[in-house]
């Protein structure tokens, strides 16, 4: 039953989606700034999980040698 309805519900929602239709959307400069912020946050982020994950591989085989 549910099978049957997930295919329903597949073919009436898909033209939906495939027929263009106008979107009166407006970013204004607020909006843009945010996507910007979003961004080098993103990225600021990846960066410093990079240095860090770096400098716990750097320290673990820095035992290895250590010991020798």
């Amino acid at each position: 039953m549910s099978k049957n309805i997930f295919k329903y519900s597949f073919i009436f929602f898909i033209p939906i989606f495939l027929l263009p239709q106008q979107a009166f959307a407006y970013l204004d400069p607020g909006t843009g700034s945010m996507i910007i912020q979003t961004l080098i946050a993103v990225f600021g982020s990846i960066g410093y999980a990079g240095i860090l994950f770096r400098k716990k591989i750097k320290s673990f085989f820095e035992r290895f040698r250590k010991t020798k």
